[in-house]
């Protein structure tokens, strides 16, 4: 028993010392419905500095460039269908949460014309996400990204902090209770 104590009070003790932590825990009891494959990692992990293409050949980047918000990474390919019907979904968290705080980046992983990535683009009429492309798959294979639709969650510091494998309804109002907890600002 008092082990089970001391246990509840580290654990309180760790949640009101690191609000981060908090945000996640509180996160991850949000989750419902297709969120309940969002699986959210008791400790952040490393990611892949490996460079892919920004979108339009405007040269290279690195995840690490996108730290300092939570960043939402889809890997996904113009040939998947699964990633093909999440993808305007995608495309509403977006417009409801980007900004200083929270981005989804969109990297089609392994051969996707840019010609066919611009035009599955234009007919779902989504003009609000990135077009990064990952031709060799260095970047997908450095983070262990081996299937499609795969979604990772990065933290400010640029930790993975989840992931889900498959596709997913990112519109659903688990997906935007998510996002808001994590983005929250820390309570005083």
């Amino acid at each position: 028993m008092k082990k089970t104590v001391a246990a509840l009070m580290y654990t309180a003790i760790g949640l009101f010392a690191n609000p981060a932590l908090a945000d996640v825990e509180t996160a991850a009891g949000l989750r419902d419905g297709d969120m309940r494959k969002l699986v959210f990692h008791t400790t952040p992990e490393a990611v892949s500095n490996a460079k892919f293409q920004r979108a339009d050949g405007a040269g290279e980047m690195s995840l690490e460039e996108l730290e300092g918000k939570h960043i939402m990474v889809n890997f996904w390919a113009t040939w998947c269908a699964p990633c093909r019907k999440e993808m305007p979904m995608l495309s509403e968290l977006q417009k409801e949460f980007g900004g200083n705080t929270f981005e989804i980046v969109t990297i089609a992983t392994g051969r996707n014309s840019p010609e066919g990535i611009k035009k599955f683009f234009a007919e779902t009429g989504i003009d609000n996400l990135p077009r990064h492309q990952d031709p060799k798959q260095k970047l997908a294979s450095q983070m262990g990204i081996f299937g499609l639709p795969i979604t990772v969650i990065i933290d400010p510091e640029g930790r993975e902090i989840a992931r889900l494998r498959g596709d997913a309804d990112w519109a659903s109002d688990s997906a935007k209770a998510i996002i808001k907890a994590l983005i929250a600002p820390p309570a005083n």
